[in-house]
């Protein structure tokens, strides 16, 4: 079993969202490749500059989202943006989300960028999400491909109740169960969230995880500077996207001075 420091080098991490613009292709999208490494490459080093442990790199532009195979112009533009990001924020370790269950191709980014981390929604259990029915647990097709390609090295955050979702297929089931679950499958991280982006994470759930597991255990979402103290008490990591947006608003680039204040709430708790 992975601690947060054999995967971020650190014990604690305050970690930060990177939400490059809509990719060619999806609804909303405007710029070109360059634009979108253009600006993915500011909101990191915005984030690295602040002291932040972590980066995500994410497509969340490009709703309504589809959970299916993506096409291979997603894994492309989201290599290009990564390595971008990489060489702007060296030594800050970068983790991969593909949205929706695009788990395969951020692992292949993450693994040929020098990542260290995806973000995986649907690890254990069915889901029925606002893109709609996500029928299969991926771990088990997920740890296999990891292995065949050799990528051990690309540790995996699993959600637990994923937020934007309904769980009335797994009401008998409660948050340390589905942590228990992904345990067992062999997450390396567990990630514990409210029910939307910019949702406060209950306490209670985080306490409940907490007792069950002994995996690194990650806030993933509604964090504030005020909030910091409490979620520590639980968590090893705060995953920031929206506090962090201009007008706090995940849809915005990256605010340095809302950066620099979370960062140093962060601080302040050592």
């Amino acid at each position: 079993m992975r601690s947060m420091t054999d995967i971020l080098g650190k014990p604690r991490a305050l970690i930060g969202m990177v939400h490059v613009g809509a990719l060619p292709g999806t609804p909303c999208a405007a710029a070109s490749i360059d634009q979108l490494i253009s600006g993915a490459v500011a909101d990191a080093k915005a984030l690295a500059g602040a002291g932040f442990d972590a980066i995500i790199l994410e497509n969340m532009h490009d709703r309504p989202y589809i959970h299916a195979e993506h096409g291979p112009e997603t894994t492309a533009i989201m290599t290009r943006v990564g390595m971008a990001i990489r060489d702007a924020a060296r030594s800050t370790p970068l983790g991969i989300q593909v949205l929706s269950g695009g788990n395969r191709e951020a692992l292949a980014v993450a693994f040929s960028i020098g990542g260290s981390f995806i973000r995986c929604e649907n690890f254990v259990f069915s889901h029925v999400a606002d893109e709609g029915l996500l029928p299969r647990a991926e771990a088990g097709g997920l740890l296999r491909y990891r292995r065949s390609i050799g990528a051990e090295s690309i540790a995996i955050f699993a959600d637990i109740k994923k937020k934007h979702a309904s769980h009335a297929i797994t009401a008998d089931l409660s948050i340390a169960d589905a942590a228990e679950a992904a345990a067992f499958f062999q997450a390396d991280g567990v990630i514990v969230t409210g029910t939307a982006t910019g949702k406060p994470t209950a306490p209670a759930d985080l306490a409940a995880v907490r007792r069950a597991v002994k995996l690194p255990l990650l806030v993933g979402s509604g964090a504030t500077p005020e909030q910091l103290p409490s979620l520590f008490s639980h968590a090893d990591g705060v995953i920031v996207g929206s506090w962090i947006k201009r007008d706090g608003s995940w849809e915005n680039p990256v605010d340095p001075a809302r950066a620099a204040a979370m960062a140093s709430a962060f601080r302040s708790m050592k």
